[in-house]
């Protein structure tokens, strides 16, 4: 850990350049990142970085050899070649410490009805010391905290004494191939730290995600004639009651589960979206659903995607019409596994006293129920992957918030985290 002198240098560093960190991160709420629009607030951040002297690599999901890995997701409704990706290093001379990715996510998901926020979703109100707004905090805050821990330190007079890479990408909330593009572009560290909203928490485990899209085609008629033709939307809502039904199978499975056992149903299915129909007088011809269902840590994903289709097949028999006309099912987005960081870790065991130090109490942990990017370092890189990061609600929700005091204590966490594991330089 660092000892008081230094975290106290820190501390006052950290004070002094938050003002400039909450409108740095009101910029960020600004910038409507949603899936596909992503390349404006990546353009910008690319330029902060510059402005601080990092090396940067601004790159898209199209220009990495993604599409070979056996662990990227399906992107049927999104151009890899506009999916920006920002990294920016800092490289140590002589480097003494251990490596470092700090990685964030700037893509966030549609607000829904404007009108019914309390504030406008992307204009980062600021009100009883909350930030309000679309990925105000999953997970712009932990993205500004992750930037201005590397500012503290500079700003109290030192610089990292081994290489760390500040990395901020897209495809979180679809795929998770923002992340594993970087891999693939060859960025490595000896530990990568994922700033999500944890509320100071580390992520103990989290779920794996699946997206899929069932297809329902029929026989339109006009509903005077209803029972000669079909209802494409009443067939699926059978499939969708017969995934529910298999999800309640799967959680009671879960009570068995090494990380999951005490968690009340942590395998959520979610049809999400759906479309169909042409006219109200007729029986709709078509019927789209969009669905996530959880994927428990161990399970392998072709063995969910399995059960999801033997669950659809198995319903389709109980359909006049789909037993003649089977469903199609599309996978269209996240295939991702479940993930357990392992307690026990020298990366965690330093975050833990950094936290320590800052919050003046231990470092609890959570089980997720939702997926983050930790999965592919821990899984597939061996590299030890923490989700840590500050204070929110609403992710996902109307009226989404961070916490203004919780990025203040984060911020100096993550920069105590640093110099410990990186190891400090006096800048000369």
């Amino acid at each position: 850990m660092p000892d008081n002198t230094v975290l106290e240098r820190l501390r006052k560093a950290v004070d002094a350049n938050f003002d400039g960190e909450v409108e740095f991160l009101s910029e960020m709420v600004r910038f409507p990142s949603l899936r596909g629009n992503e390349a404006p607030i990546q353009d910008w951040l690319a330029r902060q970085f510059s402005t601080r002297g990092y090396a940067v690599d601004r790159f898209t999901i199209a220009d990495t050899p993604l599409a070979s890995h056996p662990k990227a997701s399906p992107m049927v409704d999104a151009d890899p070649a506009k999916s920006v990706q920002v990294v920016a290093s800092h490289r140590a001379k002589d480097p003494t410490g251990r490596s470092l990715i700090m990685q964030g996510h700037i893509d966030v998901v549609p607000e829904g009805p404007t009108e019914m926020w309390t504030h406008p979703p992307y204009a980062a109100v600021i009100r009883d010391g909350w930030m309000y707004g679309r990925g105000a905090n999953d997970m712009k805050a932990g993205v500004a905290c992750m930037i201005y821990a590397m500012d503290a330190i500079r700003a109290a007079g030192f610089e990292p004494a081994a290489d760390v890479h500040l990395q901020t990408v897209t495809e979180e909330e679809s795929t998770g191939n923002g992340a594993l593009a970087t891999l693939a572009r060859g960025y490595r560290a000896d530990a990568c730290l994922i700033p999500e909203p944890t509320n100071h928490t580390i992520t103990r485990a989290h779920t794996g995600t699946l997206w899929f899209r069932i297809r329902v085609r029929g026989v339109p008629v006009h509903v005077a004639y209803a029972q000669t033709g079909t209802n494409a939307i009443l067939s699926a809502m059978h499939l969708i009651q017969a995934l529910q039904e298999h999800t309640k199978a799967v959680n009671v499975e879960a009570r068995s589960h090494a990380w999951y056992a005490d968690i009340q149903d942590p395998i959520k299915f979610n049809p999400g979206i759906i479309r169909g129909g042409d006219w109200a007088s007729s029986t709709p011809a078509w019927c789209e659903v969009d669905c996530r269902i959880g994927v428990l840590p161990g399970t392998e994903v072709k063995d969910a995607m399995a059960a999801v289709e033997a669950c659809v097949r198995s319903a389709q028999g109980g359909d006049n019409f789909l037993s003649n006309n089977p469903p199609e099912i599309i996978w269209h987005g996240f295939q991702a596994d479940g993930f357990v960081l392992e307690p026990g870790s020298e990366a965690e065991k330093v975050l833990a006293g950094a936290h320590q130090q800052v919050f003046a109490k231990p470092m609890e942990e959570r089980r997720s129920t939702g997926v983050n990017d930790t999965r592919f370092y821990g899984l597939y890189y061996d590299m030890p992957a923490l989700c840590y990061g500050p204070a929110g609600e609403g992710s996902h929700a109307f009226d989404e918030r961070t916490n203004l005091d919780s990025i203040r204590k984060t911020t100096l966490s993550m920069a105590a985290f640093i110099a410990d594991w990186c190891g400090l330089r006096e800048i000369r």
